[in-house]
């Protein structure tokens, strides 16, 4: 027999409360996770960033956390970049990705089949990078940046990077 419960169900014998803290995921309740993109970060100093989870644990490869809400239909982080360091290219072929810049500022790179594009956002600008376009964010700041990022996917496909980036090569 399959199991057709989603995440969102409320689960045998809770009471209304109990359900909905089960919903609820606290900033008081997690920390920022350097590990998760660490093995980039490894390769350059530059890419080292934080990750705090919400919602499911997005396309960096952590198999589960506990900590989140499961994701039904998207993810949702939230990313902090050093001022200097930089999201390398990399490409989701399965989902729309969306960064909300919520403090900083941030330099934009899209490509697509010999195209480029690079804008700069700051402070509540909100970027849609469809399937199949390379996104690069490099944070061009003083300071931390901090930006949400989505997913349209409970557990997106592993993004990939340009096959002549170096991190292309790099064992995860």
């Amino acid at each position: 027999m399959t199991d057709t419960r989603r995440s969102w169900d409320r689960p045998e014998g809770a009471n209304f409360k109990e359900w909905m803290e089960t919903r609820i995921a606290r900033f008081s309740t997690r920390k920022y996770d350097f590990d998760a993109l660490k093995f980039q970060a490894d390769f350059d100093p530059k890419y080292r960033r934080g990750q705090m989870r919400y919602i499911g644990t997005g396309g960096t490869g952590v198999a589960s956390d506990m900590n989140t809400i499961p994701a039904e239909h998207f993810t949702f982080s939230t990313m902090v970049i050093p001022a200097g360091h930089e999201g390398p290219s990399h490409l989701h072929v399965d989902v729309e990705e969306v960064f909300f810049i919520m403090r900083g500022k941030v330099k934009l790179v899209l490509e697509k089949d010999g195209e480029r594009f690079e804008t700069i956002l700051t402070d509540r600008d909100v970027v849609s990078v469809p399937p199949g376009v390379y996104r690069e964010e490099i944070n061009i700041g003083d300071e931390d940046a901090l930006m949400c990022v989505m997913l349209g996917s409970p557990k997106p496909v592993t993004p990939t990077y340009p096959p002549e980036h170096p991190l292309a090569k790099v064992k995860r």
